[in-house]
């Protein structure tokens, strides 16, 4: 399925980190199931609006948060998380579940955020947050909560984002508008309570449309701007105006506008029960439907940017002399997809002696309806760039063209999960403790898919002819496919802490947990039935702990590794606007080091500091060429792109008094690889944050936070058109202009947080 750059390549360092809940939460920290697994909550550099990967060093295969114990969305491919959810007043808590817990309670293995929802007490309370910063953006969410008579509890909450960016789009007059709304009733029983919830979220964001940037690439991994294109405060999307696709599900020509295929919208109930048995046992429900009739989002892509002449018989539109300047192929998919889920968890737990027994089930069905449609233009590379038009030696004249040809993508069906899991924490001895769990998960899985490799002008219901590996011609016609699929999954984990005294500890934990392709891989051209292989993650960690009264430090070992991992990648002819999709299957495999240490000297100052080695790096991943005198690639051994082998953060805060707080937020990002060649890459970078808390009183906390105070203007991610270069050719990319995404610009923010 067609994603972002950062999202495809969304591989992580061997950090014990979680990825922060939004960018608004700055100095928060949020606690794991698991000893020793609280962090700093990070903050995002790229996206204001967005929570960042978390990393474990394997490809992110979806963003891992939950809500009252069930995925805040089933899958964010199509229906993203944050058109969903945002960590607001409508949370009572967040926490962190690690690896382990993880990968037996939801067959992933990540850190997993799970929050819980404020369902009301028998005070009356209400909380206001107001957010703002120097480029206009506002922010608010409020809840009021409370008792009605002795059994009855009430919550209701509203989340509204008015995100105009950081610079002004001509056709929208807000890179993120989205609302959230909840409401929420609860009964309270003998020996626990029953909650209802309902929430209603709509969602207007650009994303990828307003992500990207030219730069000039200087060849020794700096990058510097284009005159005239300030990165981070200059728009690379067009002004506005319409466009022409060809719809994949009729072939027809259709027209729209930037903007117009942002919507979202969705429903979800949500029932939860905790209650506790005589003998000690504590019974926790949760159960969910979810709709969303209307998961769109739009994405933005490049190609190599080129210097056009005559020959090119590009113009301006309604222009009579060709435009000579520089100029960018440029790619634009539009998604279209309607989503519902109905979830249910269930988990019941005891302690006997020394034990403490967890058994749950998982019983998650998940209903796809997904399409996409793809185009391709030329634009120059200037702010707002104009769609150049191409006039044919026959005298017709176009603008948009490739109809289809990269990535459209088709999907219809179901998935559901069908899992048993059990955990035991065991407390051997005082000093000994030995958490183990596994899980068993029958998966059934039908899609309706296209598999056919796509050309331009492909849509349902066209008739092709398809050359055969033997060199035989077919003609089909395109429709699509269902396959069907019952799989077992599983997955098991073990942990041994040993604490020789109150100082020293060994640890060392072993997850392994398996998953078959599931339906949102086949809205391409799919595996084939050869390709369809399950994919295991097995992940080992060990190392110390010390512990006294001015430090708390961690050092461990890891080592991850993913067999069979499925990417769809779309790969540029080097030097050219030419790019074919290709469906690829590889391995990754990432050792690791990583030091972490909370740091108290004296009274009031903090330091959490961590250190991180790494080497992430492809196995078995080769892309025939699809383009005539450029070779086949072997990334067997390359780094990861993206990245880094270094990873450096340091967070120090100061607590004046109980009212008043300084904090600042170093991340250094080292040396990475901008392409699949290790060809290019970037400098290792800085990502700098700091801020002042102040508790006026206990009703009002204002905070003002600084985003990238050392104004750094760098480029990060890939570079478009880059993806086949050699490291024999990189040379000739000194003082070359490309485009990629890059850091958010110096910002300032003020918030507020009124409680009563």
């Amino acid at each position: 399925m067609k994603r972002t750059p950062t999202q495809i390549a969304a591989l992580a360092a061997m950090t014990l980190l979680p990825m922060p809940i939004t960018a608004q939460e700055k100095s928060d920290s949020i606690s794991a199931a698991g000893k020793g697994e609280e962090r700093n909550v990070m903050l995002n550099a790229s996206d204001a609006n967005k929570p960042r990967e978390i990393q474990i060093g394997l490809p992110g295969e979806d963003v891992n948060v939950y809500e009252n114990g069930l995925p805040a969305v089933y899958s964010s491919t199509v229906h993203q998380l944050s058109r969903h959810w945002r960590s607001d007043a409508s949370l009572a808590k967040v926490e962190l579940m690690n690896p382990m817990e993880s990968a037996i309670k939801t067959g992933n293995i990540a850190y997993s955020v799970n929050s819980y929802s404020n369902f009301g007490q028998k005070d009356f309370k209400v909380t206001f947050n107001y957010r703002t910063n120097t480029f206009g953006w506002q922010n608010f969410d409020f809840n009021v909560s409370g008792g009605i008579g002795d059994k009855w509890l009430y919550t209701a909450s509203v989340y509204q984002n008015f995100d105009p960016g950081y610079f002004r789009l001509n056709f929208t007059d807000f890179t993120d508008r989205t609302q959230l709304y909840h409401a929420g009733l609860t009964r309270l029983l003998d020996k626990g309570q029953i909650s209802v919830l309902y929430k209603f979220s709509k969602s207007n964001a650009l994303g990828s449309m307003v992500n990207s940037a030219p730069f000039i690439y200087v060849g020794d991994g700096s990058v510097k701007e284009i005159p005239g294109f300030a990165l981070g405060t200059t728009s690379y999307a067009p002004i506005g105006g319409e466009f022409e696709y060809m719809d994949i599900m009729d072939g027809k020509i259709k027209k729209g506008r930037w903007g117009d295929f942002t919507g979202n919208y969705a429903h979800d109930v949500t029932a939860c029960l905790d209650y506790s048995f005589e003998g000690g046992y504590n019974l926790n429900v949760n159960a969910k439907f979810m709709t969303a009739p209307q998961a769109d989002f739009c994405d933005f892509g490049g190609s190599s940017i080129f210097q056009t002449t005559d020959a090119d018989r590009l113009y301006k539109d309604g222009e009579t002399t060709p435009y000579i300047g520089l100029a960018e192929g440029r790619r634009t998919w539009l998604h279209a997809g309607k989503v519902s889920n109905a979830l249910l968890t269930a988990e019941i737990d005891k302690w006997f002696g020394k034990h403490n027994i967890r058994m749950g089930i998982n019983e998650w069905f998940y209903h796809l309806n997904y399409h996409s449609s793809s185009f391709q233009w030329t634009g120059t590379v200037s702010p707002y760039p104009d769609i150049l038009v191409k006039r044919n030696e026959d005298g017709s004249v176009s603008q948009f063209y490739g109809f289809n040809e990269l990535s459209s993508e088709y999907t219809k069906g179901y998935e559901n999960k069908l899992a048993l899991y059990a955990t035991d924490n065991w407390q051997v001895t005082p000093k000994f403790n030995l958490y183990f769990g596994g899980r068993l998960e029958y998966y059934r899985m039908s899609a309706d898919q296209i598999p056919f490799s796509r050309y331009s002008g492909f849509h349902i219901g066209d008739k092709h002819d398809y050359t055969d590996s033997e060199g035989n011609t077919h003609s089909v016609i395109v429709e699509p496919l269902n396959v069907l699929k019952n799989k077992l999954n599983y997955a098991v984990t073990l942990q041994g802490i040993y604490n020789f005294n109150s100082h020293f500890g060994l640890t060392a934990d072993a997850t392994v947990a398996t998953r078959y392709p599931r339906i949102n891989e086949y809205a391409g051209t799919g595996p084939t039935e050869e390709q369809y292989k399950r994919v295991t993650i097995p992940l080992i960690r060990g190392g110390i702990t010390y512990h006294n009264k001015f430090i708390d430090l961690t050092s461990m070992v890891t080592y991850i590794s993913k067999s069979n991992n499925i990417d769809q990648q779309n790969v540029t002819k080097p030097g050219t606007t030419q790019s074919k999709t290709t469906l690829l299957i590889y391995s990754i495999k990432t050792i690791g080091w990583t030091t972490s240490a909370e740091i108290h000297p004296v009274k009031g100052f903090n330091l959490h500091a961590l250190l991180t080695l790494q080497k992430p790096t492809y196995d078995n991943y080769f892309i025939k060429s699809p383009f005539e005198g450029v070779p086949d690639l072997n990334a067997n051994g390359n780094i990861v792109k993206e990245i880094p082998q270094i990873l450096i953060e340091l967070d120090p805060s100061y607590q004046l008094n109980d009212k008043l707080r300084f904090w600042l937020s170093f991340r250094y990002f080292g040396k990475t690889y901008a392409n699949l060649t290790n060809a290019l890459f970037f400098n290792g970078r800085w990502e700098t944050f700091g801020g002042i808390n102040w508790s006026v009183n206990k009703h009002l906390d204002l905070g003002c936070t600084v985003i990238n105070f050392l104004n750094q203007k760098g480029a990060s991610g890939t570079i478009n058109g880059a993806e086949l270069l050699s490291k024999e050719d990189s040379g000739k990319y000194k003082n070359y202009y490309m485009s990629g995404s890059y850091l958010r610009p110096f910002t300032v923010e003020f918030s507020a947080a009124l409680k009563f």
